[in-house]
Order: C-alpha cells, then structure tokens, then sequence
C-alpha cells in the first residue's frame, strides 16, 4: 500500500481539527463572576435583597454570584472585597457598612478596572462605576406628607433614627425634616437612635412615660422592624391604641411591612425595594461595556390599609411567579446539562471512531515502514557493534597498558626500599663500631642524610599514586609549629653550611600550636626546601618565617629566597603536575609541588607563590580544630627539638626486658625469617645469629618450616614468589599448632589499607622499609617479653582456669581442649603424652613446642603438675586414704607420689594434710 507519510500525517491534522471544532461546547460562554460584598446578613430586608439577586443570577446565562457576608463587622468587609480584587471577579457589588473607612478598598478596585455597583448605601467617594437603590430622601418626603395629610390639627412626632451615619438614615431624615419643618400643625418632640433590630427599649418607655398617652400622635421609624418594636414597647404602657406608628421597608411576610399594617399595628409602611436584581443587571452590563447612569434610585410607595390587601396580593402572585420561575430554570439547566452530555459523548465516539480509523491506516503505512527500517538499523548496529567492540578493545588494552605502568612505577618504587633498607641498616651497624673514627662517620653520616632523601623522594613517588587516587586521609594532632619547622630546618643545616647559603628559621611566636598531619607537613616542607636549595646559587640565602595572624584565625609560613625565581607568566602553572619552568635546567619529577598543594588543601588551607629576585611561597593555616572532622583528630606525643642523627653520639636503644626473663643463660629463642630478598635476610641472620636461632625460608617453605619447628617468633615479607605474606599469615594464626606464635610483617607497603590487611590477618607487629635495626630487635625483645609474662601467668594459674570453655582465642581454646583432656583421664596410670596427642589431633612433637611455647615447661612436667594440683585438693577436701588420693590422681605407686608432691609442695601428703586441718 504506496500511502506517503506526508499525506497521512495531514489527513489526522485536518481530522482532528475538524472534530476538535465540533467538540467546542457552543453552550458554553465566558462566565462572568460577580461579587457581593452584604454589609448585613440577618435582616429580612436584606435577605430579601440576597434572594432578588440570586434569582437574577439564575435568569442570567453564564453568570456566578458569589455573596460576601461582613455582619456589621467592616474589617470583614474590608477584607472580601480585597480578595475579590486578587482574585479577579469581573464585577463587585458592595452594600456599604459604613460610608469613609471602606472608601480606599473602593476606590482601589475602581482603580483595578473591576466594575464597582453601590446597592442601598454611599460611600464618601465618587470612583465607583454605578449606584442603584431606593430614593431615601423621597421615602422621607412621603412620610411627611402622609403625616400632614393626616394631621387635623397640632400633631407630635417621635423620630426613631438609625444608629449609624449611613446614607439611607441621613437622607430619610433630611426628606422628612424637609416636609415638616415648615409645618405649623406637625410638631416633631424628639429624635432618638434605634437600630436595626429594633429600638432602645429604656429610652422610648421613659419618653412615653414623661409625655403620657397624650404627648405623642406619630412614631416614624426608620425601618418596619424598628416600628414594629415601638409598638410592643406602647402595648405595654397601654397607649398602643392613640399612636399612629409608620415604618419602612414594606417587606411581604407574618412580621413584614404589609402584613403590619393590614392587621393594624402600623398606620402606613414606605415600600423600599430591595434593588438585588437591579444591582445584577447593572453589574453584568458594566461587564460587557454597556453604558449605564451614574445614579439609579428605584421608585417608593406609601402602603396603608387601602392598599395592603392589594399589594399582598401582588407580592404573593410574583413570589407564586418566581417559585414556578426558579423551577423551569433549574429544568431547563438541567436539561442543558444533559444536553451537553450526551453531544459531549456523541463528540468523544466521533473522536475515538476516527482516532481508530486514523490508527488503523497508519498502522499499515508503520508496517511497512517498520520493516524497511529494520533492515536499515540492522545494518547500522552491525556496523556499531563492530565499532563498539573495536573501541572497548583499545579501551582495554589502553587501561591495561595504563594499569602495567603504574604498576611497575609502584613495584619499582617499592622494590627501592629493600636496598634501602639494607644500605640503613649497614650504616647504623657501621656507626656502632665506628664511634672512635670522626672521618669515617662524617661519611656515614652523608650516606645515611642522602639514604634519607632518596627514601623521602621515593616516597614522593608513591604519594603522587595515592593523590591521583585520592586515598589519602589525614592524621592531625597538636604540633608546635616553630620546633616542627627547626627539626626539619636542622635536616638541611648540613647543606647550607657545605655551600655558603645563609639559612635563618624564625618567628613571631614561638609557642604557637597548630593541629597538622605532621607527615604530610614534613613532606611540604622537605619539597619546598629542596626547590629552594635547589634553585639558590652558593652563599645565597633562604629565610622561614612562621607569621601569627593573631588578630585573625590564620598563621602564615613564608619560605624565601634569592633563587633563579619563576617566570611570571609560569606562576599560575606551578602547582600543575610534571610542570618544569623554562628557567630550569636540572632534573626535577615535577611533583612535588603538585603534591605539596594537595597536602595543604587536606588541611583546608593554602598556598601561594610569588616571584620577584627570588621565590617566596605562603602556607596559611587555619587555627584551632574545629575544621577537621572527629575522625581527623588523634592523640599524638609531642615533638622535642632536635638535630639530624649523630653517629658519633647516637645511643642503641636499651631493652627493657628484665634479665632474669631473658637473662643470656637461657636456652636460645628460634626466629623464622621469611624473605625472599638473599641480602636481606643474610643480613637479619648475621645480626640476630648470636642471640637467637634462625630458620630461613624465600616463601616457598613458610608455612611447612612454621608447623616443623613451631619458632618463638616469625619475621615474614609481603611480596613472596607463591602467597603474600598477608595469607601466611592468615593461615598460620588460624591453625592451632602456630596460632600463639608472635609474628612482625616487614613491607615496603605502608598505606592505610596495607596497614589494615596486615592487622587482619593477624600480625602482631607492622614494620615498613627501610626500618630501623634497633627498633626491630627492640621489638623482638618486647614480644618475647610478653609472650614470658603469658607463660607465667597460665603456669601459674592453669589449674585454677580449668574448664572455663571460652577464652576468645585459638591458645585459650587449645589450654580448655588440652586440661579437658587431662582431666577426663587423670586417674588412668597409663594414660600418655602419645594417647593427650591423639585426642587433640597433633603430633607428639608438636604438641611438645605448643606446650613448652605456651607454657615454658614440657608436656610431662605439665601433666604431672595437674595431677598433683588435683591430689592437693583431694587431700584438703576429702578424707580419703593417701594411697587412694594417689591412685584417683593417676600416680601408679603410692611412693612415688609422696616423693612428687614433696618436690611440688615442700611437705609430704600427710604433713600436707594435718597442715591444713590445722
């Protein structure tokens, strides 16, 4: 089916455009919203004036009414009318409170362009669009001029006014005073202040009772309601029957103005309409820019008894009217509503019928066109698979290539420090035996500095590895800067004074404490160090200067001097890993810098570089904690002042071991050295031979020359041909026969995360490359110290722990397996060393070196100090025959065991026991 794309999509456009018009609901017009603001709600008058106008919302299409009641309350009002104007009604309708205080609410959405109609009441102000209401001055006229018409001879009138100052009760009192005051036969007495619920009750009893029954002919009140109550009040004084009483309003109803003066309460009532619908009309014409007048008052009539009948009856007929008329309408809306529902449905099946059919044509065009592309994108992911897996190959071979690299640079850079190591460690052994010969150690002395700096430039290497992988987590503690910065001012004094360079420290305050990484601080400071002396010809200068800020939270280190400088337009680039200034001439990594900046930034501080017959860079620190985390603060010891090593008066450390536990007449300690590096552990077994015995191992054989001859202490590798020494260590902790032997990892790795494999895998002892000699036998001696303080203690107590069952550990769990055994056969003579191996699953041997590594004594001593351990409480707590305590205890002659507990205990059993009877 050839049908062009093109076509089909405009085909659904017009469709759709021709149904979407069809769909327009021609029923539905703009709404207009009208607002009614009712200053009043309880009154009948103004209920009547709500209902007018809803019923006129009603007859109106498209119109919504919305009544406001304030309830006297003109804050209130204030406030609807407010949110009728932010709201956006198209039209406000506003029965005034009060004439002045609503006037700037008026004014400001007349201001807005919102219609605005008065109903019934002015306002002090003439910007609003339109009023419409009863003629008040002419409802005042007609009640004069009923009263002078009436008035056969001199008559007494009381006024009942109204308690605001509202337009309606100034102009109905204005209208009247205009009709009687120039009457000489109407004379009005007094004019008191009603409301709209009625009057003041006290005030018009006192007034009827000072003028009595004769004192007054008419009562004109402002309203019917106010009337109406006028009356009750005369009824009760009696005099009801000789006052005439006029109201205003005219309402229909049981209490309303008609119906008043049809049963005779009232003389005449003023008919005042409502103006509601009026007030509508006006409003929706405004809407739709109609011209409308500025003023229209609504007509009045006097209602008396020749015409209440007549006009109850026309109310009653329109209320009968507007009944059957709010009922069509209701039908009618009604009827629209479901006329628009079912057009609306018979739209919305026109619309799916259509979108069906539409979506049925197009579905076989996609059909077509579905399959076309397919075989387009088939080709293309072909194409992009084979460009893709070309791209991951490079990718690959890219990052292995990257990863190898890296790799050789770190295994390189670790390799550097077992030489190092041995090249340390010869100069310190060297030192010792050369203390007499101040030629030979001032060369020793160079070779251990430069050893020293090669370690440190290598563990520049490393450093960068570790910031590009962002591995690095500082370690701040307490540090008094200035001692800091003269250890390591001290490290180059040797230099400056070799090539004539004046090198000064100082500061402002010497006592200053910063809480820094002093690790990472003494690798900024040995970089930028070496740049300066680097960089700075003989008999120049270099200058430290620690600055306290101590008016502000900063600390400023300035290192300066009269090098070659930087090239002002290389300043920005200095800090920029491998960056070389086009200045110099002399190899350089690059990196220091680049790293320095780093370890600053950890720091939250910052470094500056300036140029200028020389560099000076700016260290600020932050003083204070408060901007590290918790978890970045640790104790540490404080520094003490010092210089470079001394070999001509360097001290070996002593060992604190007690003689008497490691005295030199004891029988030797083995060492197994794991390592495959020949030089070095040649070199260990040379230094440690004369006091102890060594088992060698490359790594291949560790943990079968561990388990042969279970060794006091193991000193093992990391990087080892077969297994690391992380898993040797792993596996030796883990196995009963090795587990208590103490054992110090030596490794050129010295990250965190090294640090903590090592301490998983159960090392006692973390040593990095290049180590110290002294420390590592110092540490050896404190081991085995600890390991004889274990001894003694399980010697001494192994009775007393017996069958405790749950030490934590593979030693206290073997001593629990090794005592239970014991005592399940302790009254068997012929129990043996053989038969104790085979219920723990080890060897003869080896159970021999985990007993006598534990315990210090051999496996026989041991069993038999249990069996007399058991005897001596046999003795104490029972009155058994000696024999038979010798029997129960396992011994196989009575005779024998008298001659072991006197060797154990000093006394026979029986001069035991009376002994403790005693």
């Amino acid at each position: 089916m050839n049908l062009n794309k093109n076509i089909v999509f405009r085909l659904t456009l017009s469709f759709f455009g021709i149904l979407c018009c069809s769909c327009i609901d021609t029923g539905s017009k703009d709404t207009i919203r009208v607002g009614f603001s009712q200053c009043i709600s309880d009154h009948e008058w103004r209920k009547a004036m709500n209902h007018s106008m809803e019923v006129e919302a009603s007859l109106q299409s498209g119109v919504e009414l919305t009544i406001f009641s304030s309830n006297y309350n003109t804050s209130k009002q204030i406030e609807d009318i407010n949110q009728m104007i932010d709201e956006g009604y198209d039209a406000i309708i506003v029965s005034p409170l009060e004439p002045n205080s609503i006037v700037p609410v008026i004014e400001r959405a007349y201001n807005s362009g919102i219609p605005v109609v008065l109903i019934d009441r002015k306002v002090s102000t003439d910007r609003f669009s339109t009023f419409v209401g009863g003629d008040n001055l002419e409802v005042g006229r007609d009640v004069g001029n009923y009263i002078v018409s009436g008035a056969n001879g001199p008559t007494k009138v009381l006024e009942i006014k109204g308690s605001d100052n509202s337009s309606p009760v100034i102009e109905r009192s204005l209208g009247f005073h205009q009709v009687v005051d120039g009457n000489r036969n109407v004379d009005l007495i007094l004019s008191i202040k009603g409301n709209i619920d009625g009057t003041p009750k006290d005030r018009l009893s006192k007034v009827l009772d000072s003028l009595g029954s004769e004192g007054i002919d008419y009562v004109y009140a402002f309203n019917d309601l106010m009337a109406y109550q006028a009356w009750r009040v005369a009824r009760q004084k009696g005099m009801e029957g000789r006052i005439k009483f006029i109201g205003v309003d005219g309402l229909n109803g049981d209490e309303g103005g008609i119906n008043l003066v049809r049963t005779g309460i009232l003389e005449a009532s003023i008919l005042y309409p409502t103006g509601g619908s009026e007030a509508l009309q006006l409003a929706v014409k405004l809407v739709k820019g109609e011209e409308v007048a500025k003023e229209n008052l609504l007509g009045t009539t006097v209602i008396n008894r020749r015409n209440a009948d007549i006009m109850k009856n026309q109310f009653d007929k329109i209320n009968d009217q507007q009944a059957d008329l709010e009922k069509q309408t209701a039908a009618i809306k009604e009827q629209e509503e479901r006329y628009y529902a079912q057009s609306k449905l018979l739209q919305i099946t026109l619309v799916l019928f259509g979108v069906i059919l539409i979506l049925a044509l197009y579905s076989i065009y996609s059909i077509f066109t579905i399959r076309k592309k397919n075989r387009q994108l088939q080709v293309i992911n072909q194409k992009i698979t084979v460009q893709r897996n070309q791209i991951e190959k490079i990718a690959k071979e890219v990052k292995e290539s990257n990863e190898a690299k890296l790799n050789f640079f770190t295994g390189l850079s670790h390799e550097f420090k077992t030489p190092l190591t041995l090249i340390m460690s010869a100069v310190d052994s060297l030192a010792d035996s050369m203390v007499d010969k101040p030629r030979a150690m001032n060369e020793l002395e160079l070779i251990h500095t430069n050893s020293n700096r090669l370690l440190r430039l290598m563990n520049n290497l490393l450093d960068f590895r570790k910031a590009e992988d962002k591995t690095f987590n500082i370690r701040a503690s307490i540090t008094n800067m200035f001692v800091f910065a003269k250890n390591i001012h001290a490290e180059f004094a040797r230099e400056a004074k070799k090539r004539g360079i004046k090198f000064t420290i100082d500061s402002n305050n010497k006592d200053l404490e910063l809480f820094i990484d002093r690790n990472l601080m003494d690798k900024v400071f040995f970089n930028l160090l070496s740049n300066a002396f680097k960089f700075t010809p003989d008999n120049g200068w270099i200058t430290i200067f620690i600055k306290d800020n101590e008016e502000g939270n900063e600390v400023n280190i300035h290192i300066k001097d009269n090098g070659i400088g930087i090239p002002e337009k290389e300043i920005k680039n200095v800090f920029d890993p491998f960056f070389k200034g086009s200045n110099n001439r002399k190899n350089s990594s690059g990196i220091g810098l680049h790293l320095s900046k780093q370890f600053i930034e950890l720091h939250l501080g910052k470094i500056d570089v300036k140029s200028h017959k020389g560099t000076e860079f700016i260290i600020t620190l932050f003083k204070g904690n408060t901007h590290f985390n918790e978890d970045h603060i640790i104790d540490y010891v404080e520094l003490e002042e010092s210089a470079i090593p001394d070999f001509a008066s360097e001290t070996v450390i002593e060992s604190t071991v007690p003689e008497n536990v490691l005295g030199s007449n004891m029988e030797k300690y083995s060492i197994l050295i794991v390592e495959d590096n020949k030089e070095l552990s040649m070199f260990l077994k040379h230094k440690l031979m004369d006091e102890y015995d060594i088992i060698m191992s490359n790594g291949t054989d560790a943990i079968e020359k561990a388990f042969e001859f279970v060794p006091d202490i193991i000193l093992c590798d990391v990087n080892l041909p077969e297994m690391s020494g992380f898993e040797i260590c792993t596996i030796l902790k883990n196995d009963l026969k090795t587990s208590h032997i103490p054992t110090i990892i030596l490794t050129a790795l010295d990250n965190k995360e090294s640090y903590l494999k090592g301490l998983q895998s159960g090392a006692d002892l973390y040593l990095t490359k290049p180590f110290s000699y002294a420390i590592l036998i110092q540490s050896i001696k404190s081991m085995l110290y600890n390991r004889e303080k274990l001894r003694l203690y399980y010697t001494n107590n192994f009775y007393k722990i017996e069958g405790t069952g749950n030490y934590g550990n593979l030693e206290q769990k073997f001593i629990d397996q090794l005592n239970q055994s014991i005592m399940e056969h302790i009254d068997d003579t012929e129990f043996s060393v053989e038969a104790l191996a085979d219920n723990l699953n080890v060897s003869r041997v080896q159970l021999y070196r985990k007993v006598k590594a534990i315990f210090g004594i051999s496996i026989s001593d041991y069993i038999s100090d249990i069996r007399l351990e058991k005897a001596k409480s046999m003795l104490e707590n029972t009155s058994l025959p000696i024999s038979e305590v010798a029997y129960a205890s396992g011994f196989a002659s009575p005779s024998y065991f008298s001659t072991s507990f006197k060797n154990k205990f000093g006394n026979s059993p029986g001069a035991f026991r009376k002994s403790s009877q005693s």
